[in-house]
């Protein structure tokens, strides 16, 4: 990481703590939105955090997936509740790579000022994963000049207050994207119990509801999954950041903490717990930092990036999982209680375990691409 992207990562580091405090991530997580559009505009005009991997044709900053690393590592640090990763990252790249200029120009300057909200719905009921585009059963068939889709998709990320919502769909010819506007006839969101307050999900039920194809009908799969895999980079700096603000809670409480006459940091037992966090945050920021690396030299070489996207995503899964749980450990009895931080962090970690791929879909892609397991069909 370079200067620039160090100075970057304080800048956002300040702004979060201001906007993101333990007290108003708490509130944010009770509202029916969760979020707060004054903070998410302010993303948007005065850090141009929005619009960040938007390229600057289109109205954006340009950046590459080196610099959405560093944000993403800070957000959830912060737990930042704002529909950063589905608007900014997920629909962001799901229009990039299906090579519509037409559709980009159309809906990312308003997605990179913050005036519209977006999301992408992949996830159905019955699939197999999130990330099995082999699972997609929503139709689109031919109506009037354009679309109708029919069908239902799940755990879709804000998807109860985006405005625009890309949606995958087969036609005739295979896995195809659409463009839906959230005020689109037949269209009907409902909001979904999440352990994560912090993460808002939708569910999207679709009767005919008119679309837009974007790129060409039955060609959306590899982009698709080169944008997926993007988002995902991101999603584990995002754990990252959230490992390590597990290890610092529980560093500084294990220096405060006596017991029996002495810091329980004193203690061996303990110790141990903290050493073995920072190896694997550490380790975590690494691959994190390796994927992005890939990403941002070249893209599209979807096995090699594809890879590391997988090897990040399933290592800081874990990571992120096992300092949470350490974290509420370490803390002891007040660890378990609702007014401590440690159980936020806890439903962050699990809940973002299962988002973008679970661990095995990507243990098994992993598996597949060095040769030690039968490719699985990701895409149909």
């Amino acid at each position: 990481m370079s200067d620039a992207h160090e100075e970057l990562r304080k800048s956002v580091r300040r702004f979060l703590e201001n906007v993101s405090p333990s007290a108003e991530v708490r509130r944010l997580a009770e509202t029916d939105e969760g979020y707060d559009p004054a903070v998410w505009r302010r993303l948007a005009g005065e850090l141009g955090l929005v619009g960040l991997i938007v390229p600057e044709r289109f109205g954006g900053a340009g950046a590459g997936t080196a610099e959405l690393a560093v944000v993403m590592q800070e957000m959830g640090r912060a737990l930042l509740c704002a529909p950063y990763l589905s608007s900014a990252v997920l629909a962001v790249a799901a229009l990039l790579e299906s090579g519509d200029e037409a559709a980009c120009a159309e809906f990312l300057p308003s997605i990179a000022d913050g005036t519209t909200i977006a999301t992408l719905a992949v996830a159905e009921n019955g699939s197999a994963d999130v990330r099995d585009l082999s699972g997609v059963r929503t139709e689109a068939r031919p109506a009037g000049a354009g679309h109708g889709l029919h069908g239902t998709k799940t755990w879709v990320t804000d998807g109860h207050t985006a405005h625009l919502v890309l949606t995958v769909a087969r036609t005739g010819d295979g896995v195809s994207l659409f463009a839906v506007d959230a005020g689109a006839d037949g269209l009907t969101r409902e909001p979904l119990p999440a352990l994560d307050a912090t993460r808002k999900l939708a569910r999207l039920s679709f009767d005919g509801t008119p679309a837009r194809l974007i790129g060409a009908p039955g060609e959306a799969g590899p982009g698709l999954e080169r944008a997926l895999d993007l988002a995902a980079v991101a999603l584990a700096a995002e754990q990252t950041g959230g490992a390590q603000r597990c290890l610092d809670l529980s560093v500084e409480y294990a220096g405060t903490r006596v017991q029996f006459g002495r810091p329980i940091g004193a203690f061996q037992a303990v110790k141990h717990k903290c050493a073995e966090l920072l190896l694997e945050v550490e380790s975590a920021r690494a691959a994190v930092e390796d994927a992005a690396r890939l990403w941002s030299e070249d893209p599209r070489d979807s096995a090699e990036a594809g890879l590391a996207a997988s090897t990040a995503r399933a290592y800081c899964s874990d990571t992120y999982t096992h300092a949470a749980a350490e974290t509420v450990q370490i803390h002891g009895g007040i660890g378990f209680t609702w007014e401590h931080d440690a159980h936020l962090y806890l439903r962050r970690a699990r809940s973002s375990a299962l988002l973008l791929g679970s661990t095995s879909w990507h243990l098994e892609r992993i598996a597949a691409t060095i040769g030690l397991a039968p490719a699985a069909d990701a895409v149909a």
